[in-house]
């Protein structure tokens, strides 16, 4: 599939952990979308390395040791930004994404506009594959990512993005876990960044089949974390005015 033509160089991100059985077949997707890709291997201690050195046409960025999301994500910005690229889109390395859905984040930028694009997964409450921690985590961030100054949203831990290079590199984003996608989403409107969201698909497969990382009270805590500093900071500069 190649998606429409457009003003803007832009590369494919797919940051990845320990995803060996899945990275295989979302990078043969993604590569029917005809741009460059950048997988960041973030420290992976399963088959992925083996797996990514079978791919051709990709390029392949690894961390030495697992670092976190938010640090790979960057990896891959610093890397498509120095190669001219002034797009990137992140999409998860587990299955979950479906890598032809670019063009709905895509279509929603307008001329020569600069924002950031969520896509805001569909289906998330019916799928009975879709763990808890998944549904109660979205509404409690996207409340949080509010009342810390952010805008508001439907999904705001969704990881299939389009993000505005070098924008992004410039937020002063400090979390790099999980925790970086809905600091930069406040980051974003404080300093006036537009933030939009499209609807896109998702797949979960079935507990045992599926793979994630999130460790749900560990993630929490680092969650309140981050909006608790983020929500101070807001008090304060409302002081200081």
């Amino acid at each position: 599939m190649k998606l429409p033509v457009r003003p803007m160089s832009l590369a494919i991100i797919i940051p990845v952990y320990n995803h060996g059985k899945q990275i295989g077949e979302v990078v043969r997707k993604a590569r029917q979308l005809n741009f460059p890709i950048f997988v960041i291997d973030d420290g992976s201690t399963d088959t992925t390395s083996e797996v990514l050195k079978t791919l051709d046409g990709i390029t392949v960025l690894r961390h030495s040791e697992n670092q976190g999301k938010g640090a790979a994500l960057l990896t891959g910005f610093k890397a498509a930004e120095a190669q001219g690229h002034d797009w990137a889109v992140s999409l998860d390395g587990d299955g979950q994404h479906q890598p032809e859905d670019a063009e709905n984040l895509l279509q929603a930028v307008q001329n020569s506009e600069r924002c950031l694009v969520i896509g805001r997964r569909q289906g998330m409450e019916e799928n009975a594959n879709v763990p808890w921690t998944s549904r109660s985590g979205r509404g409690f961030s996207n409340f949080w990512v509010w009342a810390a100054g952010g805008p508001l949203l439907a999904d705001s831990q969704s990881g299939f993005r389009l993000y505005p290079l070098p924008e992004a590199l410039h937020l002063d984003v400090q979390a790099r876990r999980y925790q970086f996608e809905v600091e930069i989403l406040v980051k974003a409107r404080q300093q006036g960044l537009a933030v939009k969201e499209v609807p896109i698909r998702v797949v979960y497969q079935p507990k045992g089949v599926r793979v994630s990382h999130f460790q749900p009270w560990l993630d929490f805590r680092r969650n309140s974390v981050t909006f608790s500093v983020l929500i101070w900071k807001r008090i304060f500069r409302a002081l200081r005015r």
